[in-house]
């Protein structure tokens, strides 16, 4: 289990470092398997994942109750959700990353490229605007992404899940530079070419 800790620590700093959260935004989590049942690891709730110790760590069942001192994250229902729903999912990554939420902001969508699988379908799947911490957001995130692996939250930010939480973070850094590739194209098309 220390491994995996560490794993969300380092994971936690990588997303920091590489501007996909700032402040004291975002969230990750991982699931582990036990013989009394499932739980997860998740960050903790009002500070920075720059920093972040291997104490900060909060431990929290499938009902929600913490295993361990600390408070998870506001949306840790979100995460349990999303676990109860998706036996397959092991990482969550829950960014606030500039480029991908301001696509959330606004009313055009980010088209999924190819990278991580099949493209299915043409554009990254979203949900309406719910309150973050919300029973409504965690509900309404846990069918959005019941057969995805990005989910845009509009006003809000992403969520990346996978059977790993370094294939969730990969994924999370894809998404952010897509979104990017996106905005500068969609930047250079709206400039007339004057030469």
């Amino acid at each position: 289990m220390k491994k995996k800790i560490k794993e969300i620590i380092d994971v936690s700093n990588e997303i920091y470092n590489k501007g996909l959260v700032s402040g004291k935004a975002g969230n990750i989590s991982a699931r582990f398997k036990s013989e009394t049942g499932d739980f997860i690891a998740i960050t903790p709730t009002l500070k920075s994942l720059s920093d972040l110790k291997e104490e900060d760590i909060v431990l929290v069942d499938f009902d929600g109750n913490s295993l361990t001192k600390g408070k998870p994250s506001s949306e840790v229902n979100m995460h349990l959700e999303i676990y109860k729903k998706r036996d397959d999912v092991k990482g969550i990554v829950h960014t606030h990353s500039p480029y991908a939420t301001g696509f959330a902001f606004s009313s055009k969508k980010i088209k999924r490229y190819e990278g991580f699988g099949e493209i299915k379908k043409p554009y990254l799947s979203s949900i309406e605007y719910e309150k973050p911490g919300t029973d409504e957001l965690a509900k309404k995130a846990s069918e959005g992404i019941a057969d995805e692996d990005v989910l845009i939250l509009k006003n809000h930010g992403v969520i990346c899940v996978s059977d790993s939480l370094k294939e969730a973070k990969l994924l999370a850094i894809f998404v952010e530079e897509t979104a990017k590739t996106q905005f500068v194209t969609y930047m250079l098309n709206s400039v007339e070419d004057n030469i």
